[in-house]
């Protein structure tokens, strides 16, 4: 009679040990699915706080199922994609870093062709003849509104008054310099150029008068590939 009730008494013991367990698994894994869920809305509700839309937030928060809201993540993800697309340039375009003094040349797909090193403003200060000139590579959109092939640099004033030269009359010939701007030059506007240089050594390094200068190879690549009116970011 003890050997049943002992019996009786471990199985027992057996069974709410059993209940305990499972009670305190299913706890453990109430508890992770209510933070991931937690999670979840609280990165949608800090997402949608920044962007002011209050209303989209308390729709957003009285969704009850994480897969439709993913659902509707990938949709709303693939059209600001289109969005951006329609803000990418519709021909090839160059980008210029003037802190790292580098380029990298995409095709009208956005394929990267090129990469290599510049050499961009110095932001030198030069002062003479009562005036003063920075001398540092304009940052932003611009874009090729010249193209020119055995280029020739007409010396402006700063040239002669940096090395201690007397500034000549507009059109005298001591202005014109042949071979120094390289094999190309695309023009940007207001004076600066991209072009070749004769200083290959110092690509790399920012020490130009403000004109973005490339190697021979890269200077070829760029002004076959970049058509009037391409996009030109420098930044």
């Amino acid at each position: 009679m003890n050997q049943i009730s002992e019996k009786i008494l471990s199985y027992k013991k057996r069974v709410w040990l059993s209940f305990i367990m499972l009670s305190l698994l299913l706890s453990i894994f109430a508890g992770w699915w209510m933070i991931n869920r937690l999670e979840q809305l609280q990165e949608v509700a800090t997402g949608l706080l920044r962007s002011k839309n209050y209303d989209l937030l308390a729709d957003r928060l009285n969704q009850t199922n994480p897969e439709d809201y993913l659902v509707q993540l990938d949709k709303s993800i693939k059209e600001s994609k289109k969005k951006l697309n329609g803000f990418l340039p519709n021909q090839s375009y160059i980008l210029i870093n003037t802190t790292l003094n580098q380029f990298r040349l995409f095709d009208k797909d956005g394929s990267l062709l090129r990469q290599g090193l510049v050499s961009t403003g110095s932001y030198t200060l030069l002062r003479g003849n009562n005036r003063t000139w920075m001398f540092k590579t304009p940052r932003g959109q611009l874009k090729v509104l010249g193209k020119t092939k055995d280029p020739v640099w007409v010396r402006p004033d700063w040239a002669f008054i940096e090395e201690g030269l007397k500034v000549p009359p507009a059109g005298h010939p001591s202005r014109y310099e042949y071979g120094t701007l390289g094999d190309y030059s695309l023009n940007l506007g207001d004076g600066y150029l991209i072009h070749g240089t004769l200083y290959k050594r110092f690509l790399g390094l920012p020490v130009t008068h403000g004109c973005v200068r490339m190697g021979d190879e890269d200077l070829e690549v760029t002004f076959k590939t970049l058509q009037l009116g391409s996009r030109v970011y420098i930044y």
